[in-house]
């Protein structure tokens, strides 16, 4: 469920997607559980009556347990018991997930390779915010009260820029997909326009990027000695910069590395991966996660 778009994937046992499907979101609770059933039929297709379950990662403050989401803002719910909700319409179980919860499963499953999703692998989601899902051999992390991974609301950035959380400093304020786009407006999508402005060694370019990947760099860093994952997916809208995203985050690691010999023998650039392009990655999760 995104703020845009509904997008649904079928998927059997291994993770393998059958089939997909994506329509428009329309807004109020009773428009998401209907579309979320509607999508979930168009890529069943004549297999519905196949399905096991119906795994949703949503934006807002979810409760996995009973299926409660609150605050999806884009889509105008403010409380909605969508699981329960979904279930009875489509004759299901429905489990209900984060959406980077989601998209981690996801992420997981496509990038393990012959490991599978033994150990642990992180997705960072550079979106609107700043977050982490974390998968520990095939099982995703909540934490206590659900928030595991949200790593973006750390204030250590040492600007002090006001984060909407209440704090000042948080990660989420430099070098989330939209603090990105505030700070270099120039270009939409802002990020790979910032690279090469500032390969060309235009100043403020290059002021920017400095600015947003130490933050890159500062996120990662937490993360891999928090949990130490095998692999860090990176996802989310900034992610579609590719390669050369990889590239100025590796080299801030890099730096970094030249001057810590513990840094150096983690060798983080190296579990650095890609969210896969054109993959429904929060739909399979969310399939996984069911």
């Amino acid at each position: 469920v995104g703020g845009t778009k509904i997008e649904a994937a079928l998927v059997d046992a291994t993770g393998a997607v059958l089939n997909s499907a994506r329509i428009p979101a329309r807004h109020g609770n009773a428009a998401v559980v209907e579309d979320i059933v509607s999508v979930a039929r168009q890529a069943a297709g004549t297999r519905f009556d196949e399905v096991s379950a119906i795994g949703i990662g949503t934006p807002g403050t979810v409760d996995s347990a009973t299926g409660h989401v609150g605050n999806i803002v884009n889509l105008d719910v403010v409380s909605l018991d969508m699981g329960p909700e979904v279930s009875r319409l489509a004759g299901v179980p429905v489990h209900v997930e984060n959406d980077v919860n989601a998209a981690a499963v996801g992420a997981a499953v496509l990038l393990g390779g012959a490991d599978g999703l033994d150990g642990t692998i992180a997705f960072l989601n550079f979106g609107t915010g700043l977050a982490a899902g974390i998968v520990q051999n095939g099982v995703l992390l909540h934490g206590y009260s659900g928030a595991a991974g949200e790593i973006g609301h750390i204030p250590v950035e040492p600007h002090r820029l006001k984060c909407p959380c209440g704090q000042y400093g948080c990660l989420e304020t430099v070098c989330s997909g939209a603090a990105v786009g505030r700070l270099w407006p120039n270009a939409d999508p802002p990020m790979p326009d910032l690279i090469r402005c500032a390969s060309r060694r235009e100043a403020k370019a290059v002021d920017v990027l400095d600015m947003v990947v130490r933050a890159i760099g500062d996120t990662i860093q937490i993360l891999a000695q928090s949990v130490d994952p095998r692999l860090i997916v990176l996802g989310g809208g900034m992610a579609k910069t590719g390669e050369p995203l990889v590239e100025v985050i590796t080299a801030e690691l890099r730096r970094r590395e030249s001057q810590c010999r513990f840094l150096e023998s983690l060798d983080l650039p190296a579990r650095l991966r890609l969210a896969p392009a054109g993959q429904p990655v929060g739909a399979i999760g969310a399939a996984m996660a069911a």
